[in-house]
């Protein structure tokens, strides 16, 4: 078994650019929703401002959002791969790195969880801070965001079992209700404390529905099209929509920088 088995060998690089293209067209879309959505709101006026109510403010939040989903969908999907490989190979004696991870995924598999779940955490902050900067997101946001990407990644494997998965999701749907409840209710919350983070998950709801619309209509186009392999776990092809997403989301952003910029030296 090795990695090229996930992957759809005729999923091409013009096919690979044409879902790339799809991916762009779906977030500029989203673009278009979340500055309508900012100028009904009144806050039109704002969207070059860093003000919570103001268009880049939003626009952010949902970059977030596909940042934290793609980072959320890896441990996911290295979770259902690495299950995968371990069941075919139990059992083997082979003493190579193939007989290492057997050690290590049969005797210390809730520990190996952990790390990818951290190491998900470190590459969610990389994409946000280096690759994809957000500065018009204050940190308190950036946590509800983080935190409604876990929720995003309880509803897609929710998804993923009703329309017939055979992956056992049942340890990551575990780790994440954990991860959430311990945000909601940690050992000095108040429940002050708890309904004020219901009322930042309430706030940025809508852009939770978008970004999971966004998503189901990339991957419906992406198995539809047969981008994405059926056969190779559902949660794959999920996990590779999120990265042309994440791509596109790396052009609008950087796109949408240079504008700014170039815009605020003519001043």
């Amino acid at each position: 078994m090795t990695i090229q088995s996930y992957m759809n060998p005729d999923f091409t690089w013009p096919k690979k650019l044409l879902f790339f293209a799809a991916a762009l067209a779906g977030v500029l879309l989203c673009n278009l929703l979340i500055y309508g959505w900012s100028r009904l709101r009144g806050s039109g006026k704002k969207s070059k401002t860093k003000g919570s109510d103001g268009y880049m403010n939003r626009l952010q939040r949902f970059y977030e959002l596909v940042i934290s989903a793609t980072s959320v969908m890896s441990f996911a999907c290295a979770y259902v791969v690495l299950n995968h490989v371990y069941s075919l190979y139990e059992g083997t004696t082979d003493s190579g790195a193939m007989g290492l991870f057997l050690n290590i995924w049969g005797n210390w598999k809730d520990f190996a969880l952990l790390l990818l779940i951290c190491l998900s955490c470190v590459i969610n902050t990389f994409l946000d801070k280096l690759i994809i900067p957000l500065k018009a997101v204050s940190r308190e946001q950036i946590a509800v965001i983080r935190m409604l990407g876990m929720f995003y990644a309880i509803i897609a494997i929710m998804l993923l079992d009703v329309i017939g998965d055979s992956s056992e999701y049942s340890p990551v749907m575990m780790y994440y209700l954990g991860l959430m409840v311990g945000r909601f209710v940690y050992f000095d919350a108040s429940f002050k404390d708890f309904l004020q983070a219901m009322k930042n998950m309430f706030v940025s709801a809508p852009i939770l529905l978008l970004g999971l619309l966004l998503a189901w209509l990339m991957c419906f186009f992406g198995f539809k099209a047969e981008f994405l392999l059926e056969k190779n776990y559902y949660i794959v092809g999920v996990f590779y929509t999120h990265l042309f997403l994440l791509a596109a989301v790396f052009v609008c952003h950087h796109v949408q920088q240079i504008i700014i910029k170039s815009r605020s030296k003519k001043k």
